[in-house]
């Protein structure tokens, strides 16, 4: 039976076709047996697919990206772990092998003083000493204070000696407080870095924890504050024991020591509030004692802007030692530290006020002591201080013009710090005369120094690279040379290679006029008069009062190291403040420089109204 091929040729069905599958497998496989085989395909036959599989294996190996030569790649490996087992072995080693670390740099000069100075106020200290004040010849003294004076009748133990003797002068003591709290809110990271912040903190409240006790601070309203403990005055003649008659250990006094208290007194009042306030920024931290000294400060400022009057009357013992010339320039700097306490624009109001600013003298340029900034005349430190404000916050109206004129000032007074400008005289040694040859001239060189290097301090956070005198441009470091050069007088490079700084140096002044460091700590007691065959002895002290900054040279760069001329060895709590000042500013620490440019308007509301949020979204 044939049928159609639609390919061509026939179609037959035959009975060849309907051999099995399996028949015609076998048919086929005996076919390639009868073929001849090259040597490759008898290899493949002779090598099954395990065999072929394992070889290429051994020579290559597929990364994805790349084949390599597995030779090639394991060596590869090999090295990159035996590499890394050998670092880290060695890495061990270096962690586990005991090593030196190289030593911290040695402090620098202004530092090591630092450290001197702060001492100093640890020796004036009055009252129950801590078991840690570190000063081995000192006690506790005048433990009656107050209590004894029969008009007063109150607890006024505490706080610190005003110089060699044994009086508590609260005019000077405050404005040392106030001086110790700016200090330590510019340079606060600089005092915890080389350890001090802690003890420098102690000291302000000493301080002002005696200052509290001195009027009514739990009150709004004052009519009496305590001026000082103890009295002076030997003009009358006689041979009554008092504090500068009498050459006694301060442990020793057993004579009445008066307290002299003012009704009208705006100069202290607004100093002392002054240093409260200052302070109550220093202990911020501490909500409670810091709100205790605003409500003091503000007790005080009130009461010297309502009964006006100077605390150093003509003839008083206060006009003898520590006469106030003015209670404006007190005004205008309490005000200032007022205002960056409260945050209250009054207290703003009353320190930029052009009556208040021309009655502390703010235009007279042509004063001989335009400028100088002492225990007395604060205004040079008002205006570098409302200069700060200006700077950084620029409030605008209604301050801006008396801002801007002691923002001008401050720099007319820098320029009166450089010699080329002949304002004050240098001696040849270098040591500016602020006090135009006068005695005790240490005092206000460390507090021109601070103002300087802090100035400079200002304008490099702001961004200013200095500042003009007349039309030459001067930068920051000029001042900071020149506060460099005064301070570097004071410890030491100066004609006579005289430290001024007492334990600072190799060379320093060993008659110091002071009385506990003169009188040997031998468990004797020495009455008033006992003690002067130590006070005229040519021996040196037997304690060294570490840190006491002397009154200094003369004029004409001379000293005597005399423990009777105390116009050459007497030491100040007001003129070791304004070296401590000095010091922080320049010292030299491995801590962010400069100053903190924010605690100090912590209280201070932002100067414009914040904006309104923006609307809440629109719902149809």
């Amino acid at each position: 039976m044939f049928g159609r091929d639609p390919w061509g040729g026939p179609l037959e069905i035959s009975n060849a076709d309907s051999a099995t599958d399996d028949d015609r497998s076998r048919d086929l496989d005996r076919g390639a047996l009868m073929r001849q085989l090259d040597e490759t395909q008898q290899s493949w036959l002779l090598a099954g697919p395990g065999d072929q599989a394992g070889k290429k294996k051994k020579k290559y190996v597929d990364l994805g990206c790349m084949v390599l030569d597995r030779k090639i790649f394991m060596w590869t490996v090999g090295t990159i772990l035996g590499v890394g087992l050998f670092i880290g072995f060695v890495m061990m080693i270096v962690k586990l092998v005991p090593h030196k670390r190289p030593p911290p740099p040695p402090p620098d000069q202004y530092t090591q003083a630092l450290h001197k100075a702060l001492m100093f106020f640890n020796a004036q200290r009055s009252g129950p000493l801590p078991k840690h004040n570190g000063v081995s010849w000192r006690g506790n003294s005048c433990m009656k204070d107050g209590l004894s004076d029969s008009t007063v009748r109150k607890s006024l133990v505490g706080g610190f000696y005003d110089a060699g003797d044994a009086i508590k002068f609260n005019y000077p003591m405050a404005w040392s407080m106030t001086m110790l709290s700016w200090s330590v809110i510019e340079y606060r990271a600089k005092y915890e870095a080389i350890g001090e912040l802690d003890h420098v903190k102690e000291l302000i409240k000493w301080g002002t924890d005696y200052l509290l006790k001195t009027f009514n601070s739990s009150a709004d309203t004052i009519d009496r504050i305590v001026a000082q403990v103890g009295i002076g005055d030997t003009s009358k003649g006689g041979a009554q024991p008092n504090d500068h008659y009498c050459w006694m250990r301060p442990e020793d006094i057993d004579y009445p020591r008066p307290v002299t208290e003012c009704h009208s007194c705006s100069d202290l009042a607004s100093e002392m509030a002054a240093a409260l306030a200052a302070a109550s920024i220093v202990f911020k931290d501490s909500k409670t004692y810091s709100d205790k000294l605003v409500r003091g400060a503000k007790a005080l400022y009130k009461f010297g802007r309502l009964q006006r009057g100077r605390y150093s009357p003509n003839g008083s013992d206060q006009a003898i030692f520590y006469n106030s010339t003015s209670y404006w320039d007190e005004f205008v700097w309490g005000g200032a530290w007022m205002y960056f306490a409260t945050g209250n624009n009054t207290y703003l109001s009353v320190a930029t006020a052009p009556g208040m600013a021309k009655h502390a003298g703010a235009y007279w340029l042509d004063s001989p002591n335009y400028g100088v900034f002492t225990w007395d005349d604060k205004l040079p430190g008002a205006q570098v201080l409302l200069s700060r404000l200006r700077l950084f916050l620029s409030p605008g109206y209604p301050y801006e013009e008396i801002l801007r004129t002691f923002h001008n000032q401050t720099d007319n007074v820098m320029c009166s710090y450089l010699p080329m400008y002949n304002s004050f005289n240098f001696t040849k040694g270098g040591m500016i005369q602020l006090n135009h040859g006068r005695p005790q001239p240490l005092q206000y060189v460390v507090n021109a120094a601070f103002l300087a290097s802090l100035y400079s301090d200002y304008l490099d956070a702001a961004d200013t690279p200095g500042w003009y005198c007349g039309p030459t441009f001067y930068t920051t470091e000029v001042l900071r040379k020149f506060a460099r050069s005064q301070l570097d007088y004071v410890l030491g490079k100066n004609p006579l290679k005289m430290s001024y700084v007492v334990g600072f140096g190799n060379k320093y002044p060993k008659r110091v006029h002071h009385r506990g460091a003169s009188i040997p700590h031998n468990g004797v007691k020495y009455g008033c008069k006992g003690g002067f065959k130590w006070r005229e002895t040519k021996k040196p002290n037997p304690n060294i009062l570490t840190g006491a900054l002397v009154a200094g040279p003369d004029r004409h760069d001379g000293f005597k190291d005399v423990r009777t001329n105390y116009n050459y060895t007497e030491p100040t709590l007001a003129a070791n403040a304004g070296l401590v000042a000095a010091l922080i500013s320049l010292t030299n620490v491995h801590v962010k420089s400069g100053i903190d440019k924010n605690t100090i308007f912590s209280a201070v509301p932002p100067m414009f109204p914040t904006p309104p949020p923006p609307p809440s979204a629109w719902k149809p």
